[in-house]
């Protein structure tokens, strides 16, 4: 009786999360709302004459009416410039159209499959746990393609085949904090951070590679502790398998798909060992003044030195497997993988009205520099704030599912909060993504659970939304522990989050 009236309370907890998510709207009337309730609050602001100190020039700035003449006047002439001078915009479609090329002629699916399937037995939770973190770089096509490749793998070797299925969704569900590589959530996060950044000081810039060195570390920190959950709790608690033989069949490669991969890798080979030529020849182009990397035009071009890298390996590829084959080809699988970003353009329209409002009224000031004020007069200030923030955004996943929009609405409100205390807006960008990271695999809003769920399934009929939660909760816990420990280390030894980037300004 117990057990069910447990059962019954855990059931009612997940079904308040499901009706509460799903009565919020689509994050694109989401922020349009959002918009509007910044215009009435500039409204009401203005009436009572509030304004704000700016921190940097010291100049008294009132809050702007966006309701009135000028404010209309603003939203009108602005709106245009709002979307297309959206920082993320133009980077993120750039990477897309190499990242996507890759992804079209089938090379990032290949190199995915095959690292997997060659990995010896005894490495492969780690391999899984591995390949699904760096798999984010197909962006939310590894939720689809690497849980269930792992369920077959683990099955085909005689081991619990939901026991492969979850640590997959696990590595591609947190993974979009970590890689070895700058992915297109990088460019995107960055983007954002710039723009929220600029409420404050907009001679700031958050790159791609602002949190790179993080990542990198991430990636094999967060390898380890997957994997050791998978083997020594997930696996033991599931038992052996007992069910029924399944058709865990693969589809056939290409017959020149190994030539093509090992033809991407002498391409990638190249391009590299050009760029870091380049790099350190007298007098090179892509060093700084003085011959620094930090800054320097390598780092201003990382984007489209990426985007270069991703068109070599996917034409290279494609030519081999004949899927490309002529220079159509190429715009083809472009303008494919540019379909597949038509929502991300359709939501960036709507975000980039809000944080343009939100920073031409001067609310974005108001609000940083007041809600800095008020956790100096509390003294809540040091690292365990940006703990709290953790915890959060964390919980606000459970709610608000889009990594993104999530960030959208996050950034304008605390990058310019935190900078106000010293922190960095490439720090927060790390706080917020560990955040989100951690709890994505929990959420039952999260779109990928019910093909998941339907993986789940196929191997054992039984299984339901709490045998994923429960499956889920000791990945979401150890991830987020993990990496708020790392963020402790990172913090406390003086390391960088990525080149010449500090926690403080």
């Amino acid at each position: 009786m117990k057990e069910k009236t447990n059962k019954s309370l855990f059931q009612k907890f997940l079904n308040g999360i499901e009706k509460v998510g799903n009565k919020l709207p689509d994050p694109f009337i989401l922020f349009i709302a959002l918009a509007i309730i910044i215009i009435i609050a500039s409204s009401i602001f203005s009436m009572f004459h509030a304004s704000v100190t700016h921190p940097g020039s010291g100049e008294e700035l009132p809050i702007k009416n966006l309701a009135s003449g000028e404010g209309i006047q603003f939203i009108l002439s602005s709106m245009l410039d709002n979307f297309t001078g959206f920082a993320p915009l133009g980077l993120v479609l750039a990477m897309m159209l190499g990242i996507g090329l890759a992804e079209k002629v089938g090379l990032l699916d290949y190199a995915i499959r095959k690292t997997i399937l060659k990995s010896p037995p005894a490495l492969i939770t780690y391999t899984v746990v591995f390949v699904g973190i760096l798999g984010n770089l197909a962006s939310d096509a590894a939720m689809v393609l690497i849980p269930p490749l792992a369920a077959m793998v683990f099955y085909k070797i005689g081991r619990h085949p939901l026991a492969g299925l979850v640590a997959g969704y696990a590595a591609t569900g947190a993974g979009f904090t970590a890689n070895l590589f700058i992915a297109g959530t990088d460019v995107l996060l960055a983007g954002i951070s710039t723009e929220a950044a600029s409420i404050i000081d907009d001679s700031i810039v958050v790159t791609p590679l602002d949190n790179w060195y993080f990542n990198v570390v991430s990636v094999f920190v967060i390898t380890i502790v997957g994997g050791l959950i998978t083997d020594k709790f997930i696996e033991p608690r599931l038992g052996k398998y007992k069910g029924g033989a399944i058709d865990a069949g693969l589809e056939e490669d290409h017959p020149k798909a190994g030539k093509a991969f090992r033809n991407s890798i002498i391409a990638a080979l190249a391009y590299i060992i050009l760029i870091v030529i380049t790099i350190f020849m007298p007098n090179s182009p892509l060093r700084g003044e003085g011959g620094s990397i930090v800054p320097s035009p390598f780092l201003d071009g990382i984007v489209p030195i990426i985007l270069i890298f991703f068109v070599i390996i996917g034409v290279t590829y494609g030519i081999t497997v004949e899927k490309i084959k002529s220079s159509r080809d190429v715009s083809g699988y472009m303008a494919e993988s540019m379909k597949d970003m038509a929502g991300y353009i359709v939501l960036i329209f709507a975000i980039a009205q809000f944080i343009n409002y939100f920073s031409w009224s001067n609310i974005g000031t108001w609000v940083a520099v007041n809600g800095a004020d008020l956790l100096k007069e509390i003294n809540f200030t040091g690292i365990w704030l940006i703990i709290g923030y953790i915890l959060f955004t964390a919980s606000l996943n459970f709610l608000i599912t889009s990594g993104s929009a999530k960030w959208a609405l996050e950034a304008p409100v605390f990058i310019p909060m935190f900078m106000q205390l010293g922190y960095s807006p490439a720090f927060t960008q790390v706080a917020y993504r560990v955040a989100d990271s951690s709890t994505n695999i929990v959420t039952p809003l999260m779109p990928y659970m019910v093909i998941i769920l339907a993986f789940m399934q196929k191997y054992d009929k039984k299984a339901g939304i709490g045998t994923f939660i429960s499956l889920m909760i000791p990945y979401s816990a150890a991830f987020l522990l993990t990496w708020i420990i790392l963020i402790l280390i990172f913090f406390y030894a003086g390391i960088p989050f990525g080149p010449g980037v500090t926690p403080f300004l």
